[in-house]
């Protein structure tokens, strides 16, 4: 029997189809985004746009505005609108660092628990910092094991390799409560033409993976330098290249998911508390926290304001996985500090929720599927999103989502905007079949507008020039357009 939200997607089937029927009265289309739509030969009735004053009761302008479109990663305003008011920009996840035994001159005789609540910035630097802050108490020698706790979150019942058979690529990284470094691996390759090769280093070094020092030169351009590479790294301890790297390439890095993911913290805390100069008699694994176990120090987080800027500048799928899944974990009435297996049915109707308290009946028709929008169901009309980027602009919350999102011409995802520079903090999305941009445009007259332009059709992506049309068209006040 199909899963509920499988039918809910299917009931909006034939709402999300219908962005190819005819366009809403009585507003025309403006001629440079027909232009760039009919040069990427995509209709304009691909396209759903809602145009409208940040200070206004009504739109000034729209296209299909409520037929329901897939949003992709534009979706991720609606988690982090979620997690900034609900939780409130200062709020912080907390690792717990505890010991089961005394320390005496550096020696811990007893085992060290790490236990996550899902915090999505444990990056490298920051599990060095946590170690770094293990030994500054006192713990030089561990003469049992460290544990690591993963319990904060479910596991997860999806595979990496659901959305798009890519389970290599990081944006498929799934969350964990404990999750570290986006459980990826970056390959660094450097040209030496007077050895005839590319020298291949790694950040972060796992323990027990061998990578392949060198990897031969070759000529020609640079082209799909990965698939040159041959790099065979299915064998969680043995990556090797079988081909060459084309030196016209230069220096480039290549991020990689890890291929045994349930590994990979331990790895990486082996080899950094090795590189510390730490010792350990024991083992580090993954566990539950041990019964008596003592605190020891707690491990915070940066601010939400700032985990939300990442995850919006750079739309980085994994930080709003965690996030959806924190929404769950902290959903009020708050859980005990001991709360274990927030799971993603959670995450969605906490999201649900709060979206009909923020919207009323215009969160009917959204289908959430995840946290990120990394999903084909997915579904929410260009009003909706529009009245949510209202709701935003008028609560607390504003200053704190405004400038998480990229600007136009500058920064994160939307730097190669051609439009004018600097006056658009929006939102972007984009995957197969789809493009969006989401957001606040500044217009000549210094007004402020929300603009949402999200196009579905299969040939999307040659279709960016639209959305760049329509940033410059907000931009010079639709409310002097003729």
């Amino acid at each position: 029997m199909p899963s509920p939200l499988r039918l809910a997607a299917l009931a909006l089937l034939g709402t999300a189809l219908a962005v190819h029927a005819a366009p809403t009265a009585p507003w025309t289309l403006p001629p440079t985004i027909a232009d760039a739509l009919a040069r990427a030969n995509v209709p304009q009735s691909a396209l759903a746009l809602w145009v409208q004053p940040v200070d206004a009761a009504s739109p000034t302008w729209g296209w299909n505005p409520d037929f329901g479109v897939n949003p992709a990663s534009v979706f991720k305003l609606a988690t982090t609108s979620a997690a900034l008011e609900t939780l409130g920009p200062a709020w912080t996840w907390k690792t717990g660092v505890y010991v089961t035994g005394p320390i005496r001159s550096g020696v811990l005789d007893g085992s060290v628990a790490i236990v996550g609540s899902g915090d999505p910035s444990l990056v490298m630097e920051r599990v060095w910092l946590l170690l770094r802050q293990l030994r500054d108490a006192g713990v030089r020698d561990i003469r049992g094991d460290i544990v690591l706790d993963h319990t904060g979150f479910a596991p997860s019942a999806r595979s990496a390799a659901d959305f798009d058979n890519a389970p290599s690529e990081p944006y498929n990284v799934l969350p964990d409560a404990l999750l570290m470094n986006f459980r990826s691996v970056t390959l660094s390759f450097q040209p030496d033409p007077a050895a005839r090769v590319a020298r291949v280093t790694s950040e972060p070094r796992l323990a027990g993976l061998a990578i392949d020092a060198t990897v031969p030169l070759t000529k020609g351009g640079c082209g799909d330098w990965r698939g040159a590479l041959r790099l065979a790294a299915s064998d969680a301890n043995r990556w090797r290249f079988a081909g060459a790297y084309p030196a016209s390439c230069g220096a480039r890095n290549w991020p990689l998911a890890y291929p045994e993911p349930a590994s990979y913290e331990s790895r990486l805390v082996t080899a950094l508390w090795r590189e510390a100069g730490g010792k350990i008699s024991g083992k580090v694994h993954d566990g539950t926290l041990p019964d008596g176990a003592t605190p020891v120090f707690t491990f915070e987080s940066p601010q939400l304001a700032q985990v939300v800027r990442d995850i919006n500048k750079f739309s980085n799928n994994t930080m709003a996985e965690q996030l959806f899944l924190t929404l769950a974990r902290n959903a009020p009435p708050a859980p005990p500090a001991t709360a274990t297996d927030a799971n993603e049915a959670q995450a969605r109707a906490v999201l649900v929720q709060w979206l009909h308290e923020r919207l009323g009946a215009a969160a009917d028709g959204i289908v959430v599927v995840n946290g990120s929008g990394l999903a084909r169901e997915t579904r929410i009309s260009a009003r909706t999103l529009g009245q949510l980027l209202q709701s935003d602009w008028n609560s607390p919350i504003m200053p704190e989502l405004a400038s998480s999102l990229p600007v136009n011409g500058v920064d994160g995802t939307l730097r190669r905007s051609t439009a004018i520079a600097g006056r658009a903090h929006l939102k972007t999305g984009s995957m197969r079949d789809v493009v969006a941009v989401a957001g606040f445009v500044q217009a000549d007259s210094g007004r402020r507008y929300i603009l949402v332009a999200v196009i579905n059709d299969p040939n999307a992506a040659s279709a960016r020039p639209a959305l760049d049309a329509a940033i410059d068209w907000v931009e010079r006040d639709p409310a002097k357009a003729p």
